[in-house]
């Protein structure tokens, strides 16, 4: 149980780095809570300050989920990883670094789930890019992504506790969006290019 706890804190404060405001407030000299939408994430940082710095955040994001689930791995095993890996979304989200605030875990997520299945993320990751592709919604393509990778790991045989894992990552991420699915359905939201 100890293990547990420490891993959960640790894995929580490793995703709790915000690498939005990071690069934002290092390179470009703002905060970027305090431009666009305000949420310290890739889709607002690519609106904000363009598409380098979009690709670093994503990048670094993704690698907090898979990081977190490798090295959970190393020290419990396989479903401790993704243990560990649900921490570090958390921490990413609710980041004790941002006043519990945060972006809403997509790139973390898909961290978690490549490291998980790749092939699961992979389709999942395909499924919501067409979906971007075709509609310009980005929040719309990241909740297809993340609510189809549950569904693509039970379809590959994936046991029960990885599926359990997966849709409380889906879940997380579905409430993190709850604005944009209200813009959504009010035809409010911001389209890819459109600016904020």
């Amino acid at each position: 149980m100890l293990k547990y706890i420490v891993f959960a804190l640790l894995s929580y404060l490793f995703g709790s780095i915000s690498f939005a405001y990071i690069i934002c407030k290092k390179y470009y000299g703002i905060d970027i809570r305090k431009y666009g939408s305000g949420n310290p994430g890739t889709t607002n940082v690519l609106r904000t300050v363009g598409t380098r710095a979009a690709a670093l955040v994503y990048i670094a994001d993704f690698s907090k989920g898979f990081l977190a689930v490798m090295i959970g791995r190393l020290f419990g095993g396989p479903i401790f990883g993704v243990f560990c890996g649900l921490f570090a979304i958390i921490g990413h989200d609710y980041s004790l670094f941002l006043g519990f605030n945060g972006g809403k875990g997509i790139a973390t997520s898909m961290g978690v789930g490549f490291a998980i299945s790749p092939l699961a993320a992979l389709l999942s990751t395909l499924a919501g890019g067409a979906v971007i592709f075709l509609t310009r919604y980005v929040s719309l393509g990241s909740i297809t992504g993340i609510t189809l990778f549950p569904i693509f790991l039970g379809i590959f045989g994936y046991k029960s506790l990885y599926i359990f894992y997966a849709l409380i990552m889906a879940a997380i991420a579905v409430y993190r969006h709850k604005s944009n699915i209200k813009r959504l359905l009010e035809g409010k939201e911001n389209k890819l290019g459109q600016k904020k």
